[in-house]
């Protein structure tokens, strides 16, 4: 059986250098994000010691550092958001927009993150709030929930912005409307406008388009399924980590090297990355977003702010909510008898290193 390579060995194995060869560019959120994943279940943390009631078996729980940039945390992240969206279901088809910032703006984008990824949730809300009143089947007020990732499936920087959209809305007399079949709105037509929109907000900013932006950019609208096993799928492919562990397949000490394993986009065929320690590392750290950026945000009736009409929207459509799967106390089972467990000690977290 092979044996896990964790993150946390990893940092420890190429931190020095890391700090040596970028210290000046990593951030202060950046080297706090460094420092989480590298006591991420290592017993830095402290533990919980757990112990069976049946077999009188223990065992040792370390504790997980709850960073939202680290991939050993992500799964609590994916089931907080499915939990939240359960809250706002409707009985209708969900599509994913998906939009992408060009090759030719990344470097721009880096260096200016915080303005240009708010310049990317507004313009690609905008777009698609415009097409919603125009569809001629809808004419309606569109609603989403839209998430950001700044990375590809080999850990290249590529932001773009997800989109979820129920194929529904409300029109100007509040009533409520809902698209028939499974399909939205065309692609080419979202990238034109994105694009123009785009661009004149960069302008606008007083930022110059690089040399060599495409005139033609990618957007991608696509039906992802239908009521709550949509939400199930879209929650497990937007809350991913950057890497997760279980993709890391080797570590060479004497090359230094990481090799990790991915899926191909568009044919689905599995393939292999080898990168040196550093620069995986290095690349783990420039998708860690600034301190208390919003990477997902609603707008239209899913915003939170729009409760009461949500409310109105499901009583209507009789809508039922499923029930949540029950959370208690007694969330680990014993290896040796799988009945539960209960936490009997806590154990203290050691002195914090410096970075």
């Amino acid at each position: 059986m092979m044996t896990a390579i964790h993150l946390s060995h990893l940092i420890e194995q190429g931190r020095a250098e890391l700090l040596a060869r970028h210290r000046q560019h990593l951030t202060a959120h950046q080297r706090r994000a460094l420092d989480a994943m590298a006591r991420c279940r290592t017993g830095a943390l402290g533990a919980t010691v757990m112990a069976c009631s049946d077999c009188s078996h223990r065992e040792v729980r370390l504790r997980a550092c709850g960073h939202r940039s680290c991939p050993r945390c992500q799964q609590h992240a994916a089931n907080d958001w499915l939990e939240r969206q359960r809250a706002k279901l409707l009985p209708v088809d969900y599509f994913m927009v998906t939009f992408t910032l060009p090759a030719a703006l990344r470097r721009l984008t880096y260096r200016n993150s915080r303005h240009i990824h708010d310049l990317l949730f507004h313009t690609a809300i905008d777009t698609l709030r415009s097409f919603g009143r125009r569809h001629a089947e809808l004419t309606a007020e569109l609603a989403g929930t839209a998430v950001l990732h700044t990375h590809n499936r080999q850990l290249d920087y590529h932001p773009h912005l997800h989109v979820i959209v129920p194929g529904a809305g409300v029109d100007r007399k509040q009533c409520w409307r809902r698209l028939k079949g499974r399909y939205l709105f065309n692609g080419k037509a979202l990238a034109q406008v994105f694009r123009a929109r785009f661009i004149k907000g960069l302008k606008q900013a007083g930022f110059a388009l690089p040399e060599g932006c495409p005139s033609r950019w990618v957007v991608q609208c696509q039906h992802v399924g239908h009521g709550l096993p949509a939400l199930k799928y879209l929650s497990r492919y937007l809350y991913r980590g950057v890497v997760a562990e279980k993709q890391i397949v080797a570590f060479d000490p004497h090359a230094r090297t990481v090799t990790f394993r991915y899926q191909h986009s568009k044919t689905r065929q599995l393939g292999l990355r080898t990168l040196p320690l550093v620069e995986f590392l290095w690349r783990l750290m420039i998708h860690v977003l600034p301190c208390g950026y919003r990477r997902v945000r609603d707008f239209g009736f899913l915003h939170g702010n729009a409760r009461r009409r949500r409310a109105i929207i499901q009583i209507a459509l009789r809508v039922v909510i499923p029930p949540s799967p029950p959370r208690t106390a007694l969330s680990f089972l014993c290896s040796t008898c799988q009945r539960a467990m209960t936490a009997v000690h806590v154990l203290n977290a050691g002195p914090r290193p410096a970075t």
